[in-house]
């Protein structure tokens, strides 16, 4: 099984998202089956044939959640060297291609957030840059293409 590399912030907010799902929304939704078996007739109940789907996905999710947090390995980044690209880097990148400046910072899961570019680190970009250190230059293999770039600054 594959581990799941994450900050003891991550896990805690995983584990605070699955308590929250087994909880609070599981209750809530059997509370919807119930009232919904009350209508009657279960072939043609919609609020009952919903019901029965939101469970199920929601079911998926806490078995999901549940694996995620069964593997996970909590990173201690006060022992990972600095001068290379390690999980929980901070790394200014030039776009050799285009000379963008770009920023990612390398997280586990449950801190992931592209929008803010904050991206796993077991994506296959992140995993391009691991190891590398300032002035190196990277390629990463993407589907639009291989993309370079330099390593321009690193941070922890």
């Amino acid at each position: 099984m594959e581990k799941v590399y994450m900050s003891q912030d991550g896990f805690e907010k995983l584990k605070k998202e699955l308590d929250e799902m087994k909880n609070v929304k599981r209750p809530e939704i059997q509370e919807a089956i119930a009232t919904a078996r009350a209508y009657g007739d279960l072939k043609e109940n919609a609020e009952y044939h919903a019901a029965r789907e939101a469970q199920g996905m929601l079911e998926a999710k806490i078995r999901q959640l549940e694996d995620k947090l069964a593997r996970t390995e909590i990173v201690d980044s006060s022992n990972i060297p600095t001068d290379a690209v390690h999980f929980g880097a901070k790394v200014e990148v030039k776009d050799l291609d285009t000379g963008d400046i770009e920023n990612y910072e390398l997280v586990g899961a449950g801190d992931d957030d592209p929008i803010n570019d904050k991206i796993l680190v077991s994506s296959p970009f992140a995993q391009a840059f691991l190891e590398h250190k300032v002035n190196d230059e990277v390629e990463v293999n993407a589907p639009a293409g291989v993309l370079r770039y330099k390593i321009l600054k690193i941070e922890y």
